[in-house]
């Protein structure tokens, strides 16, 4: 590969021919993505600082120990900085970009989905930060679903990424760790009875266990049209 083309590939990425659920984004945003990837990084590098700024009173009651696993929005805009940065000085690290895109369709979903369901007790949440939040994250699942033009998701990273989120729900919803579970605080306590016999927890781990399965589903699913398309091209 010359270098003009590495630094093409590395203005546009590798488009693929992938079916609109694969690939709902219109080129033109990709391509605009693509271009100004340093302030795409910028932008999600400033939304990290934020994050963990908004999770600053959960840390602060949460064992040191117990950190990672707690500022789950903050570390997927991190992780996507990390993977496009990589990606644009041309050493894209697979299991770096996996874990931008599980953590961005993870959290871009979750997060609207909790301030859906729990709408009504978020009163105390000025209306700008709501929207804030809400339009933010869906913002992530925009940039998640351009990662496709950065790297193939080979089976392995995918793997990586599918250990990192399943491992962060177990600690959010299932097991107690290190004083007790984990998840994003709520404006309800856990047992309020909510949807369909479900009470809170119940809801919001629902929600994050769908999520999960929807980004190991996309994932796998571009590794094997990428794969049929090389194949069709020898």
């Amino acid at each position: 590969m010359t270098a003009s083309t590495r630094m093409a590939d590395r203005e546009g990425g590798d488009r693929e021919s992938l079916p609109a659920y694969l690939a709902p984004v219109p080129h033109t945003l990709e391509d605009l993505g693509l271009r100004f990837a340093w302030l795409v990084v910028a932008i999600n590098l400033a939304g990290t600082a934020f994050g963990f700024w908004y999770y600053g009173p959960q840390l602060g009651r949460t064992a040191v120990v117990m950190w990672p696993w707690v500022p789950d929005s903050p570390l997927a805009t991190l992780f996507v900085a990390l993977a496009i940065g990589a990606w644009k000085v041309g050493r894209e690290q697979p299991w770096m970009t996996a874990l931008a895109f599980f953590g961005n369709i993870v959290l871009g979903l979750w997060t609207p989905y909790t301030l859906l369901v729990f709408a009504d007790s978020y009163t105390y949440l000025p209306v700008w930060m709501y929207h804030f939040l809400f339009w933010s994250h869906l913002a992530m699942v925009v940039q998640a679903l351009v990662l496709y033009r950065i790297s193939d998701f080979p089976i392995w990273a995918v793997a990586v990424a599918s250990l990192w989120y399943w491992s962060n729900l177990i600690v959010d919803y299932f097991v107690p760790v290190v004083g007790g579970l984990h998840h994003t605080i709520i404006p309800v306590s856990r047992d309020t009875p909510l949807f369909l016999g479900a009470d809170a927890l119940g809801a919001i781990a629902a929600g994050e266990v769908t999520f999960v399965l929807l980004a190991l589903f996309l994932a796998l699913s571009i590794r094997v049209k990428k794969c049929e398309a090389a194949r069709d091209r020898r």
